[in-house]
């Protein structure tokens, strides 16, 4: 896939606004898990939550907020918490015992920095902190949106979400028999569901009707299959330094891929009408609003990386 530019956002500078919301959530992210007493496991939270990376779902729910009309500041809890997830999710699928991986985001994996224990209990800090993260720190939102919020997002990544599409990667490494509708499964569960959960997150946070919800939702669902897809792509089209992270390992781990299962051109073809079909779900909305969405879209659909 090459680069493209959508002629409807001739105006609007995606990668400032990335850099601007980027900076934003890196400085709350810091401020949100200060290093202190016990040290070690704060240090290795800190290594991976602060090691750089897209920030894509945080940025995803601010961004979900402001077309909703609400403001940064009551969403940017939850906007951490998702990143916080979302890097537990990464340190423990870096383990031995999952992916068995020794670079993350051009870096060390957290147990190869800080062993395999270390890194198991940097995660569960990090999980748990999310939802106190919210809990605690979310203003300018009523309660019950902030419960709602919560259970969302536990949803997401429990034996419903994320956790549901992890097993069933591992489960079918090394299969030959797999359909689409089986791979589907695993990356709804696997990869969507945070993205979901951030655009989710964002709307009823912002203040957004139901049916502003469940718009985003599906939005959110659809560029979460395209992420994966494109990851799938990248993985076997890109070297290691180009990813900052190992390249080729799905094909040596044997997993389940869109690539293996529908060649490299139809996997293509499929993410552009993923891409295709998130951003009919946006019509409806301010479209000077939407424009961040829009360009997120394509931002996932033609990263390189």
């Amino acid at each position: 896939m090459k680069e493209d530019q959508d002629p409807q956002l001739p105006s609007f500078d995606f990668k400032s606004f990335m850099v601007d919301k980027v900076n934003a959530v890196n400085q709350a992210l810091d401020s949100a898990v200060p290093l202190r007493d016990p040290v070690k496991i704060h240090e290795a939270m800190r290594y991976s939550l602060l090691a750089g990376g897209k920030r894509v779902r945080p940025v995803l729910c601010l961004a979900a907020c402001d077309l909703v009309g609400g403001k940064e500041s009551m969403v940017m809890p939850a906007a951490c918490a998702l990143e916080m997830i979302h890097t537990m999710s990464l340190v423990h699928d870096d383990l031995p015992c999952m992916d068995n991986d020794d670079l993350r985001r051009g870096k060390p994996t957290n147990h190869k920095v800080y062993g395999e224990d270390i890194a198991v209990l940097a995660g569960d800090a990090l999980l748990a902190f999310s939802f106190e993260h919210i809990a605690v720190s979310t203003v300018g939102v009523t309660p019950d949106r902030i419960v709602r919020a919560i259970g969302e997002l536990a949803k997401s990544i429990g034996a419903e979400g994320l956790a549901a599409g992890q097993v069933v990667d591992i489960t079918s490494e090394g299969l030959t028999n797999v359909g689409l509708d089986h791979l589907e499964f695993i990356h709804v569960h696997k990869t969507a569901p945070l993205l979901e959960a951030a655009a989710v997150l964002g709307a009823i946070l912002g203040g957004g009707h139901d049916e502003d919800v469940e718009k985003l939702r599906k939005f959110a669902r659809n560029i979460g299959l395209l992420f994966q897809v494109v990851d799938d792509i990248l993985d076997v089209t890109k070297s290691s330094k180009e990813l900052g992270k190992t390249a080729g390992k799905d094909l040596v781990a044997d997993k389940v891929t869109y690539p293996k299962s529908m060649g490299i051109n139809k996997s293509k073809e499929f993410a552009e009408k993923l891409k295709s079909d998130a951003l009919e779900l946006l019509q409806g909305f301010d479209p000077e609003k939407s424009t961040p969405l829009i360009a997120l879209a394509n931002y996932i659909a033609y990263r390189q990386n």
